[in-house]
């Protein structure tokens, strides 16, 4: 496999060190160093074909990295994939099923294939898998007639059977409605609440800014940014204020006095603090704006703090645009 990792802090559920996956001269993985804490919700984000989905492949024993070494729940990877996979779950490129067997005949045979469960409580745990991901009123209807996105919540619910100190799952709301996405974003936090680390891939910026707790942006196969939502948001510079007011002149002069940047944006004034350096000076309270604001005769009938979005975080590192929405 390449170089292996040295032993790691045991508060890492996932940790990879130069992990490197080539197509020949093609680099899909290069040189990542992923540090996944236990118990977070981590978002791998990045567009499609950035390499999140081969970086999966190679912690889960799917496929080999070419170079550098990855450890996952303290256990090297592969050597160590047969203490670590039964207490993962995953759900990689997409759901597969017997299209002429139920929901619920499908998690049974999946259940049946996992040698430490055991038979006698089989029954009981695909239908607490199901109750779990909202399919109960689909149990036996047969999977060709499911939707996608019922089909996304059963490959879920498969992940589920047993209880799993790591759940991996590769764009879980894909296909989903906007309650079914609401559904899984729920059952996201509840397994973290209950101990799980949950990985997160997704290219849907708004899902990850809404479950994660940590975030990890993926380019081209490169690793160019990782830690704390709240991070990687202040990272992405200074916070602004947004002044509606008919008196912008007047309302640019002010803020300019209290050290901020400001510059026009329709009905408003738009205002960084940092000055013109744009750096991440706190600057002047927001009430201490607004009474400066109201004492030099502005009429303010608007204001707001805007802090740094992780869209734009991730257009400063990559350049590219991202998908913000379903």
């Amino acid at each position: 496999m390449g170089t292996a990792v040295a032993p790691g802090a045991t508060e890492l559920a996932i940790e990879t060190t130069a992990l490197t996956k080539r197509f020949g001269r093609q680099r899909a993985v290069d040189a990542v160093d992923l540090a996944v804490p236990r118990g977070a919700v981590f978002g791998f984000l990045g567009p499609n074909g950035s390499g999140k989905t081969t970086t999966i492949r190679v912690l889960l024993g799917l496929a080999s990295a070419t170079e550098g070494g990855a450890r996952v729940l303290g256990q090297e990877v592969p050597r160590g994939l047969r203490e670590v996979l039964p207490r993962v779950g995953a759900l990689v490129e997409g759901p597969a099923f017997y299209p002429f067997l139920s929901g619920t005949a499908n998690l049974e045979r999946l259940d049946t294939a996992n040698r430490y469960a055991p038979s006698a409580t089989r029954t009981e745990r695909v239908h607490r898998a199901l109750e779990r991901v909202g399919l109960s009123h689909a149990a036996g209807k047969r999977v060709r007639a499911f939707s996608l996105g019922m089909k996304q919540r059963l490959g879920i619910a498969g992940a589920l059977l047993s209880p799993r100190d790591l759940l991996v799952l590769d764009e879980p709301t894909n296909g989903l409605d906007p309650q079914g996405t609401r559904e899984v974003r729920s059952l996201v936090r509840s397994l973290a609440a209950e101990g799980a680390t949950v990985f997160v891939s997704s290219h849907l910026l708004a899902e990850v800014e809404q479950m994660c707790t940590h975030v990890a942006v993926m380019s081209a196969g490169s690793l160019v940014a990782q830690g704390s939502l709240a991070e990687l948001r202040r990272s992405g510079g200074a916070a602004r204020v947004r002044v509606r007011t008919p008196d912008g002149a007047a309302a640019a002069a002010e803020l300019a006095r209290l050290g901020l940047d400001p510059e026009p944006a329709g009905d408003a004034v738009l205002a960084r603090f940092g000055g013109a350096t744009g750096d991440a000076t706190p600057g002047p309270a927001p009430e201490t704006i607004v009474v400066a604001l109201v004492a030099a005769g502005v009429r303010v009938r608007g204001f707001a703090v805007e802090e740094p979005t992780l869209e734009e975080r991730f257009v400063a590192l990559t350049g590219e645009g991202f998908d913000v929405a379903q």
